[in-house]
């Protein structure tokens, strides 16, 4: 409502990830011809709705890929290794010096669902550390180095020791992981979600992790995400030794957000020379 209220008079709108630029949103501009988010992803924009009132839409959607691929390589080993329940044993005082668990990722099969950008990137360092690949995708994708691309999901799932998420918000992959796909998963496999927090039912998740047939996850994107900094974060998954929860900070490294700001400010600028931008 207040975006709605401020958008009129105003050339150029930049915006990040959490702001919803709706149909009634445009439907009030009425001097809007470029909108900049200030991110990898437009599922916050009605694209179609830009698209016929002739408002040109610029993202960054390779500023912060480097970063949310580091953060996965990360979270995999540090997974791998139990680091997350060796570091919380040692913080309350118990020294658990033991290899049971502890694995190498070398040799061991990555599966990647959605091979855009990140996903391909990931795919070629996963290669460097000593990892096979695997990866799925609905479209038509070129695989990269000795990736292999599975025919179908079910078999990306029940072959892979760790399963990663990295596909868009698209409506149509709303609630697309859930119990089915968990119980495909080998016994003892790791699952990562980077990408958006509605392709995953995190009841099934808890589940999968409290019933053992998953060994860990890590999660950067929920559901319902707070507001603000400091505000309560709220989970199905809080509380569970074997779980890397992060805030929606895949992108967050001072690199990343550099890039980004540079990049899609010069399309603003040079969509409209002598427009005022504003921020929300």
């Amino acid at each position: 409502m207040e975006l709605i209220e401020r958008i009129r008079g105003v050339n150029l709108l930049g915006i990040r990830s959490k702001t919803q630029v709706t149909a009634k949103v445009l439907e009030a501009a009425d001097k809007l011809v470029g909108i900049g988010a200030f991110c990898i992803g437009t599922d916050q924009i009605d694209l179609s709705h830009a698209s016929a009132s002739g408002v040109a839409v610029f993202n960054a959607p390779f500023s912060n890929t480097r970063s949310v691929v580091e953060l996965a390589i990360a979270e995999i080993i540090s997974l791998t290794r139990r680091l997350t329940e060796k570091n919380a044993l040692m913080h309350s005082g118990v020294w658990d010096k033991s290899a049971d668990g502890a694995h190498e990722i070398r040799g061991r099969r990555l599966g990647i669902v959605g091979y855009g950008n990140i996903g391909t990137q990931l795919s070629v360092l996963a290669e460097n550390l000593g990892m096979s690949v695997s990866f799925y995708d609905t479209a038509d994708k070129l695989a990269l180095s000795n990736a292999h691309r599975c025919a179908s999901l079910d078999e990306l799932l029940e072959s892979s020791d760790i399963v990663t998420l990295h596909v868009d918000g698209r409506p149509g992959n709303a609630g697309f992981f859930g119990a089915e796909q968990f119980a495909k998963m080998r016994p003892g496999s790791l699952f990562l979600n980077l990408s958006r927090g509605i392709v995953v039912d995190h009841l099934a998740l808890r589940d999968a992790l409290k019933s053992g047939r998953l060994a860990g996850a890590a999660v950067d994107v929920f559901p319902k995400e707070p507001k603000g900094r400091g505000d309560e974060f709220l989970s199905e998954l809080r509380g569970l030794p074997n779980v890397i929860l992060t805030p929606h900070i895949g992108g967050s490294t001072e690199e990343a957000q550099s890039d980004i700001g540079g990049f899609v400010a010069n399309k603003l600028a040079k969509s409209s020379p002598r427009a005022t931008p504003r921020s929300a």
